[in-house]
């Protein structure tokens, strides 16, 4: 238990020196920007690459994915519901409030619990790829159609194939199919690069989070709180409730299982909804406050199933 606390501490300590920087103004206005890119594009393709390169292909596609996956299917289910007999919103806000109840934040937040709490990045790479290959494409496909009554087939098809983290994730895996392993040398600028991309997304995202200000009147708060609740409550309780007694996994995949289905919605979503300028408050308030919600939930995961 100590061990999770001071990973928790961890992170949180980073979070808050990329709060301090944003807020005291150290770096140009611009530099959370360059931060991400550098991690999206550089850092963590290469610490995916490295870690899949190295890992059995039996512990990437195994029962607590196919936990997390329902778990997903479940949360989506519970807002749709919510949302067709309460909300009544249109068709791509549904989508976004969807998204926002099971798109777990697993780059940002993710893989900092799993390497300092969970002990390895190994173990959010599948979590990053299903998000990344299915579910992604899936809410941008029904974004299109939502808002232009068409879909770009090949946009959506490609949109995989041209995310980084998905090529160097693809190529690490088929390393490790094929029993290949890449000499320490050649491996040792991947590690090094790769290195970087926690502390990068963490100082990122502790300077995103200067200014925000959720909930505010006339933003939808039922359907945000909606969301934020699905994601906090039901998507861990559906994923503790399959593992434990569904697929009867063993008590440290248990506590892995819950742990990524308690992460925060992930800022992708935002991201959506900003480039189709639908349900934008939405996903940017229950991004904050599941971000917000996580960080006792994760530690009250950690003390009762660690």
């Amino acid at each position: 238990m100590l061990g999770v606390l001071t990973g928790f501490g961890i992170i949180g300590f980073v979070i808050a020196v990329g709060y301090g920087v944003q807020r005291l103004g150290i770096l140009p206005q611009d530099a959370r920007l360059v931060l991400n890119r550098i991690a999206f594009f550089v850092a963590t393709p290469a610490l995916l690459f490295t870690v899949l390169s190295r890992s059995h292909p039996a512990t990437v596609f195994s029962a607590p994915l196919l936990v997390t996956l329902i778990s997903v299917v479940v949360s989506a289910s519970v807002y749709l519901l919510a949302s067709r007999i309460w909300f009544r919103q249109p068709v791509a806000e549904t989508a976004v409030g969807m998204a926002s109840s099971g798109y777990v934040n697993a780059n940002n937040i993710g893989l900092p619990v799993a390497i300092y709490v969970l002990g390895s990045a190994q173990l959010v790479a599948p979590l990053l790829l299903l998000q990344l290959i299915v579910l992604a494409p899936v809410t941008l496909t029904v974004l299109d159609i939502a808002t232009r009554g068409k879909a770009s087939v090949g946009s959506i098809l490609s949109q995989p194939v041209r995310n980084p983290m998905i090529i160097a994730s693809l190529i690490g895996l088929l390393l490790a199919l094929f029993g290949v392993e890449l000499p320490a040398p050649v491996l040792a600028p991947f590690e090094l690069i790769g290195g970087a991309a926690v502390p990068l997304v963490l100082i990122a995202f502790g300077m995103s989070l200067v200014g925000q200000k959720p909930l505010a009147p006339g933003s939808g708060r039922a359907a945000i709180m909606v969301a934020s609740a699905v994601k906090l409550v039901v998507m861990p309780l559906t994923a503790y409730l399959l593992a434990q007694f569904a697929f009867h996994l063993p008590a440290h995949q248990v506590f892995e299982v819950v742990a990524l289905a308690s992460l925060p919605t992930a800022q992708n979503i935002y991201n959506f909804a900003a480039r189709y300028q639908r349900g934008v408050v939405l996903a940017r308030d229950t991004v904050l406050v599941t971000t917000i919600g996580s960080v006792p939930l994760l530690v009250a995961v950690a003390a009762l199933l660690a």
